[in-house]
């Protein structure tokens, strides 16, 4: 199977890092998005625009990202925040801290609102903070979902009250109604973001490294010491070099899929902590050039989730 380039793009309000940025959910960011879609479109790349309640319901952010999804060049998707999803929660809280009654009713009016932006139900879903856990699964069902891509197998919060995925598979997989780090017997398929460490150690010890419980200190020390460090493709947060790597390891089979991960608020200059100028973000659409080119030269294909699940079905 080819290599297939997905590019989710986190579409949420500016700055959701800052408490009060939490609480006015400014969507500045939405009118950056049509030049990085010329830059997609450039490449052959469509992007999956995973949408928050607040950019889903704002009228000039339904604007731009109806224009996009209208021409076929985007897919429109689901991002879910609990602070900013009535029936709001309190807290910085990952979706899986919810009650399954608040979870489901939330993702339903989400959904309906996402809905309202493109004028089709949303079938791909990626959870704020990647707070995913197996109980979603069922509920994700029940609303028409078929995609997520909350899963991470480097990402570990569990110190914070958030998930860890340790040990999940870096390839595609339909999801355990369980435990979200294994395949099972959901219609769900999980397109995992595409992270590893910078050198190939046996799997069990890439396990052990993503589940230690006190996840910073332990990967600064084995940072700082040379030994290994994780790295995903996302601009701004890995460098150019690993992420050409870890591209060059999925081409050569290591998985059917270069997911690139980033938050719309990236694109704006002091809409996130990552690009702080407009030199900022011009060097971060350098490196996501470069790393877009790398992938097409080499034969790979862009897709959004939704379009990947209908090829790997029928693969």
């Amino acid at each position: 199977m080819e290599t297939r380039i997905l590019l989710g793009v986190d579409t949420e309000a500016d700055n959701q890092w800052e408490p009060n940025a939490r609480k006015a959910l400014p969507v500045k960011n939405v009118y950056e998005l049509p030049r990085l879609q010329e830059l997609c479109d450039r490449y052959g790349v469509p992007p999956t625009y995973l949408v928050t309640h607040e950019m889903a319901v704002d009228g000039g952010a339904k604007k731009v990202l109806r224009e996009l999804a209208q021409t076929g060049r985007a897919e429109i998707a689901t991002h879910h925040h609990p602070w900013s999803t009535p029936p709001l929660a309190d807290g910085h809280l990952y979706p899986l801290n919810l009650s399954p009654e608040h979870f489901r009713e939330q993702l339903k009016v989400l959904t309906d609102a996402v809905a309202e932006v493109a004028h089709e139900a949303p079938v791909s879903y990626r959870a704020g903070r990647n707070g995913f856990t197996g109980w979603h699964v069922s509920i994700l069902e029940e609303q028409g979902y078929l995609v997520d891509s909350s899963v991470d197998p480097f990402f570990n919060e569990k110190r914070k009250g958030g998930p860890s995925f340790a040990g999940a598979p870096l390839v595609p997989y339909f999801l355990s109604r369980e435990d979200p780090r294994r395949p099972g017997e959901s219609t769900l398929l999980e397109i995992p973001i595409t992270s590893a460490l910078d050198r190939k150690w046996p799997r069990i010890l890439q396990t052990a490294y993503a589940d230690v419980t006190r996840a910073y200190p332990f990967r600064r020390a084995l940072r700082l010491l040379r030994i290994t460090r994780p790295i995903w493709l996302r601009p701004s947060y890995s460098k150019t070099e690993d992420m050409l790597a870890l591209a060059r390891r999925v081409l050569d089979g290591e998985a059917p899929t270069a997911n690139i991960i980033f938050h719309s608020s990236e694109l704006l200059p002091g809409g996130s902590p990552y690009n702080q100028t407009r030199d900022d973000v011009d060097r971060f659409y350098r490196e996501l050039e470069t790393l877009l080119a790398f992938l097409t030269q080499e034969g790979a294909r862009g897709a959004t989730f939704r379009e990947f699940r209908e090829v790997w079905v029928n693969a």
